[in-house]
């Protein structure tokens, strides 16, 4: 297992692919610090004796003790484990930690690699490809990055109906030693600070499709990718510095004609594999939600009730009221996480099917209780924030400059006027607000909210795959016993 410090030698190592605001940079520019701090958490962590147990993990296919962002689940303890690992660092930079996409994904990957292998007509050893990659993920500690979410283009139109079929990432060439892929994945959070690239199809695909069926891994400084990134870093203080400094990136990721080797290749043209790899990876990515976003809240809870006691009305029943609010939505989303782990099985939901045995047999959390709790929290990130307004009131929005609170002729007159609580240094309150608007009106804020909306699917698609999979004609047999009517006919 490395060290944040290994971690970032190695970012220093690679190939300059990056480009932002007109420029093209290295790995270790300023402006990815906050998202390399919040990486280098993930590091730090296994050497830690308060978190080491949660953030380790036995590999299953080399016995090695690894880092838990690299492991392939095996059991139910596992899922427990994975979540409340998400929880607990994400507690400690108040944010995402950037890190399970990549073990989402590979999740994903280890399940679908195996059942693809199993058919005559695949391109190459897809599982085989998959476990001596995987082994080397592992062994390397190394953080991937997960590409899923196509450009879409015409949004009413399926892949293969796209005026310019480089919508989604597709197959341009098949040569005897690889594949060429075109095309480009956006919004790739930390794709900038990744030592690699795991794709994954977009949606579910059909017949005519199978250009678009993709599973592969890239390095994320390999030739033919370029990268074009949009970082979001909390403000710079001058004076009232919180000792932190915590952000997080996304990229477009541009596969610009690019060769991958067929032992990078884990899928390739088994469409109904393809939808398989989309719902997986969407659906472990949910299950982290279930530790990512009631850390969150944690947070929110946190400044709701500094807010209050800072002004003075934490006793009154509207702040109760709001603030059981957002615990019962934490505590919610977390439970129905729990219960997915819980429930987990080595299944998948096929439509028409119900669950059926899917992979070698590692472990993959409960469909409806991962989308119960990731729709359950997601849409209510904007309500929190109106809760938060509603609590603080006007004051982060009109709050004085540093360098005002500092200026001799008006430090006294500030401190005197936006104090609210005298119980409370006048010091801390302002180091309170500063990080308050941080959290709920910087630049960095809106990009969080819209992030935490539509990361890991927007609630639209839990929503449907809730419907779609629940069993609600087994609900409507207990009204028409208890009403007396005919049974229904089962199949």
């Amino acid at each position: 297992m490395r060290t944040k410090a290994q971690y970032m030698e190695r970012l220093g190592k690679m190939r300059h692919n990056l480009y932002t605001n007109g420029e093209k940079i290295g790995r270790l520019d300023e402006r990815q610090e906050g998202a390399i701090n919040v990486m280098g958490l993930t590091f730090d962590a296994v050497w830690d004796p308060e978190t080491k147990d949660i953030c380790t993990a036995t590999s299953h296919i080399t016995g090695e003790t690894i880092n838990r962002f690299n492991h392939i689940h095996q059991s139910a303890e596992d899922l427990h484990k994975k979540q409340d690992m998400t929880r607990t660092l994400c507690n400690k930079v108040g944010q995402c930690i950037q890190r399970c996409m990549g073990i989402d994904a590979a999740n994903a990957v280890h399940a679908v690699s195996y059942e693809a292998q199993k058919s005559p007509k695949a391109k190459t050893a897809y599982h085989e490809n998959w476990l001596k990659w995987l082994e080397r993920f592992q062994k390397e500690d190394l953080v991937a990055s997960c590409a899923q979410t196509d450009v879409k283009g015409e949004r009413l139109k399926r892949p293969a109906q796209q005026t310019d079929p480089d919508m989604y990432v597709h197959v341009v060439e098949e040569r005897s030693d690889g594949i060429v892929v075109r095309g480009s994945k956006v919004h790739i959070s930390e794709a900038s600070i990744s030592d690699e690239i795991l794709v994954v199809p977009n949606r579910a695909l059909k017949k005519g499709e199978e250009e678009y069926a993709l599973c592969f891994a890239v390095p994320s400084d390999y030739e033919g990718v370029k990268q074009v990134v949009h970082y979001h870093n909390t403000r710079k203080r001058d004076h009232f510095d919180n000792g932190k400094n915590f952000g997080y990136s996304d990229s477009y990721v541009i596969f610009d004609d690019c060769f991958i080797p067929w032992e990078r290749v884990f899928l390739c043209g088994e469409t109904q594999h393809g939808g398989v790899a989309a719902l997986l990876f969407a659906l472990f990515h949910r299950h982290s939600y279930s530790g990512c976003k009631p850390a969150m809240l944690d947070y929110v809870i946190g400044l709701a009730g500094m807010a209050a006691e800072i002004n003075g009305i934490e006793k009154t029943p509207h702040v109760r009221e709001m603030l059981s609010e957002l615990i019962m939505t934490g505590e919610l989303g977390y439970a129905a996480g729990y219960t997915a782990s819980d429930l987990g099985k080595a299944e998948v939901y096929m439509p028409g099917m119900g669950f059926v045995p899917y992979g070698p047999g590692s472990y993959i959390p409960n469909s409806i209780y991962c989308n119960v709790g990731r729709c359950l929290s997601g849409e209510a990130v904007f309500h929190e924030q109106e809760i938060l307004c509603n609590i603080a009131g006007g004051l982060p929005a009109t709050f004085p400059y540093e360098n005002d609170l500092k200026n001799p002729e008006t430090r006294a007159l500030l401190e005197k006027y936006i104090t609210r609580n005298p119980n409370i240094a006048i010091e801390d309150q302002i180091k309170f607000w500063l990080n308050f608007i941080d959290f709920g009106l910087s630049g960095s804020a809106g990009s969080m909210l819209y992030g935490a909306y539509h990361g890991g699917g927007s609630p639209i698609m839990e929503q449907i795959a809730i419907t779609t999979q629940y069993d609600i004609e087994s609900k409507k047999d207990i009204v028409r016993d208890l009403a007396g009517m005919t049974p229904r006919k089962k199949k």
